[in-house]
């Protein structure tokens, strides 16, 4: 029994089983370097996205607003904000385009939409591979188990000697790639989850600061919550007219 353990299992090992423990170790390779990778992204994005409509609302013209989400092309809010002033730009010019045949709403409104769009699909670039690590890593070690056990009996029937010292050793072993399995797919399946809940939160936020960038180039006014107001679609705002 002193002869079985990890190294036994290597060296003692077909390909199949040696593959097996590589692919194990590249998924979980893989899926902690997404896991840093985008906590830290998403740790950047939050601090961005803190207090960033406050700033940006109590400034005296656009451009100093601008200047208050930094200077970071990267920043999800500035792109949303410069989309937003580009596409109400765009919309006024002079020489007749095709999408005057949409009215300023409808075209600030797929503006700034397509802008959410790129933003969400970086925020969510790399979790396909934590959602594929956890959902199969299980069954790779499970795959190496069966393999490995396989190979175990086959080896004790071919001694003629099956006791349980000789049964419990190489199945023992097996089983320790179900455990390498579920060890890769765990940290995979809480990262996917706590990411993808941490992005919910700035789309959240995102979708908000669009709907008064909207407000504010269709109208010039910030949408605003008001005392008694009903609510009547999904903003549940209603202009602040200014003096």
């Amino acid at each position: 029994m002193q002869d079985l353990g990890l190294s036994h299992l290597w060296t003692q090992g077909d390909v199949v089983m040696r593959a097996t423990a590589i692919i194990l170790l590249i998924m979980s390779l893989l899926s902690w370097i997404v896991i840093l990778t985008k906590t830290w992204d998403l740790v950047r994005l939050k601090k961005m996205a803190n207090g960033a409509e406050k700033r940006f609302w109590h400034s005296d013209d656009f451009d100093h607003a601008l200047d208050t989400l930094g200077a970071n092309d990267a920043n999800p809010f500035r792109a949303l904000a410069i989309t937003g002033r580009e596409a109400a730009q765009l919309h006024r010019a002079s020489q007749p385009q095709l999408h005057d045949a949409l009215d300023m709403s409808d075209w600030l409104t797929r503006s700034l939409k397509n802008a959410i769009d790129d933003a969400v699909a970086r925020m969510q670039s790399g979790l396909a591979v934590l959602a594929s690590v956890g959902s199969t890593a299980p069954f790779v070690g499970l795959f190496g188990t069966v393999w490995g056990i396989y190979h175990a009996l086959i080896g004790m029937g071919a001694s003629g000697v099956p006791t349980i010292d000789k049964v419990a050793g190489p199945v023992g072993e097996a089983l320790i790639m179900t455990a390498f399995g579920l060890a890769v797919a765990i940290p995979a399946v809480l990262g996917y989850n706590a990411l993808s809940r941490g992005n919910k939160g700035v789309i959240s936020k995102l979708n908000r600061f669009a709907h008064d960038l909207h407000a504010y180039f269709v109208t010039g006014e910030r949408v605003r919550p008001t005392t008694g107001a009903t609510r009547v679609d999904d903003a549940s705002m209603l202009l602040a007219v200014k003096n």
